[in-house]
């Protein structure tokens, strides 16, 4: 599937967090959400984006923000990845990268000179009404958290 263009409706999910708590993107109906897809857990890229979220999230607190991140590694992977750098946000699991293709961010990817398929660093910015309201792709993860909280502000 296409990559979801902003002003179009996000689709739907039930994931697993790191503790084993389902998330519905109903559950955060009415405000603003970060829906952050990462490679992997535990790599420098990832930590160093989900660490920018760990801390800016007081700042989408106070702006009524859920920030939830995203990669298809397992709910234990996923503990692991947030003790060991106190992430105190959902990491969600899409094991079998269902929620990843309705995204579009499941692509082809290449390493190496090595093909294959994973998810393209992309975040989605949902608005409280349910639509996309922004997309990044190719996130660059230096200062990527302010960047999403300037645009959820712009928002608001």
């Amino acid at each position: 599937m296409a990559l979801i263009e902003p002003g179009k409706k996000a689709p739907a999910f039930s994931l697993k967090d790191q503790d084993g708590k389902t998330h519905r993107l109903t559950d955060y109906a009415g405000q603003h959400v970060v829906l952050f897809f990462y490679p992997k857990d535990d790599t420098s890229g990832c930590t160093k984006e989900a660490c920018g979220f760990r801390d800016a999230l007081p700042h989408f607190t106070t702006n009524e923000a859920a920030v939830l991140g995203i990669s298809i590694l397992d709910e234990k992977s996923k503990a692991k990845f947030a003790s060991k750098h106190d992430l105190n946000y959902p990491l969600l699991a899409d094991v079998d990268h269902e929620v990843a293709e309705k995204y579009g961010v499941w692509q082809k990817r290449s390493l190496y000179g090595r093909s294959f398929m994973g998810i393209a660093r992309t975040t989605y910015l949902i608005a409280p009404d349910g639509k996309i309201a922004k997309r990044w792709d190719k996130v660059k993860v230096d200062d990527h958290a302010s960047d999403v909280l300037d645009a959820i502000r712009a928002c608001s």
